[in-house]
Formats: C-alpha cells, sequence, structure tokens
C-alpha cells in the first residue's frame, strides 16, 4: 500500500514508524478480506504517480485525489470523499481570502505541497500571487501559522481539520467551495480488482465503517497543538 504518511485524517506516519488514519484502517480491512499481507510503502505526492507506474505498491490509499494525469495511468475506487478546494489562512485574514480574486494580487503568498492536486489548481488559477511551494507537508501549516504565508487552497476537509489543530488557524468561509474534487484509491487496470474494491468500498459505506474510521481518525488528531 502505497501512503504519504502526512495526510490526516486519511493517513499519518507516526513517530514509532506506524501508520494511522481512516484509508490505513480501510487498508488493513481489505488486506484482511483479501487474505493477505500488508506492507506500507512511503511515497510522496510528487513521486506519488511514478512510484505506482514502478510497480512499488499494489494500490495508493490515504487522500488520493482522482486527477486527470494518474486516471491516464490508473484505475480509481468509486469515491471514498467528495470534497473540494477552499481557503485556509490566519484567523485574522478570515475576511480577506474570500475568493480567488481576492487572493490573486501583488504581495499575497499562497503556499502549496509539491506535486500535489494544491500545487496543481494554485499554478492553474494564481498568477499574480506568489506560489511558494513547501517540500514538507507534516509542516506546511506552521508556515501560516508563523506568517511566513498568507494562505493555502486545500481540500474543505483538511482546512477544517488544520483549523482545529491550529487555533491561530481558519477555514475561510466562501460562498462556495472553488472546485469539486473526489478521493479514492488508485490501483492497477484490472477490471476484476475494481469491481472487488468498489463492492468492498460499498458495503463499508452502508454499514457505516466508512463513517466510522473517518470520525475515529479525526477525533484522534483533534486536539490542538
Amino acid at each position: 500500500v502505497g501512503t504519504t504518511g502526512d495526510y490526516t485524517p486519511f493517513s499519518l506516519k507516526q513517530p514509532d514508524g506506524f501508520y494511522a488514519g481512516a484509508d490505513i484502517d480501510m487498508a488493513h480491512d481489505l488486506a484482511g478480506r483479501l487474505g493477505v499481507g500488508i506492507a506500507f510503502v512511503p511515497t510522496a505526492w510528487v513521486d506519488l504517480l511514478e512510484d505506482f507506474l514502478a510497480d512499488k505498491f499494489d494500490i495508493a490509499m490515504g487522500g488520493v485525489t482522482v486527477t486527470a494525469p494518474r486516471a491516464e495511468k490508473a484505475l480509481f475506487s468509486i469515491p471514498t470523499f467528495v470534497d473540494g478546494k477552499r481557503p485556509l489562512a490566519r484567523r485574522e485574514d478570515r475576511d480577506r481570502f474570500t475568493s480567488l480574486e481576492a487572493i490573486d494580487r501583488p504581495g499575497v503568498r499562497l503556499i502549496a505541497n509539491p506535486g500535489s492536486a494544491n500545487e496543481a489548481f494554485a499554478r492553474a488559477n494564481f498568477k499574480r500571487a506568489t506560489v511558494i511551494i513547501h517540500h514538507d507537508n507534516a509542516s506546511v501549516f506552521d508556515e501560516l501559522v508563523a506568517g511566513r504565508a498568507d494562505v493555502m487552497i486545500t481540500d474543505g476537509l483538511e482546512a477544517d481539520h488544520q483549523a482545529r489543530l491550529h487555533p491561530e488557524l481558519c477555514a475561510v468561509p466562501v460562498a462556495a467551495s472553488f472546485t469539486r474534487l473526489e478521493k479514492a484509491y488508485m490501483f492497477a487496470r484490472d477490471p476484476a480488482m475494481k469491481a472487488y474494491i468498489d463492492d468492498w468500498l460499498a458495503a463499508a459505506f452502508a454499514s457505516g465503517q466508512w463513517q466510522r474510521a473517518l470520525e475515529g481518525a479525526m477525533s484522534a488528531h483533534a486536539a490542538p497543538r
């Protein structure tokens, strides 16, 4: 299982080296149902597709966004989560970055992690703001807190979750998400595997298993820093 281990509440590598998160729980469940062992392979967003194509892992799990470049090379499961891009900023800037136009101005420092859907969105939509690429996804939010960046456009769930973890930050209220995106599991172009995983996920949704895994992961990492 390829996973970045830096995206709560989906996948987080803990200090002891073990992984936790909603998608990690689901990975263990999937392996158990398949009757196979499980190994987590560390990857990074910038390397995710390349590592997958190099056959370093069988499936990518951990808040993976469905994108056109990835979908050209791999299959995706039915969505595990539907979301959209929204701004995350310091609380004092709550009313400053409420639209793309308000963000795309000279002097605004927008931060993103490399190789991510966040970077792709930033490159495509902001021509006047300064785009800062921060290579450690685990500490990117600390850059906002410290004032070394002004705003980050990220998944709505992450904006809400990081605002809970960092009292200095807020998920900026916007009229509507800037995009619509889907999270899913990425694997080889095997129709039989897709059918199995989709059926397994559908059952997990119907039973509440997936929602319990997500809520449990969010609660486990809800204490402010």
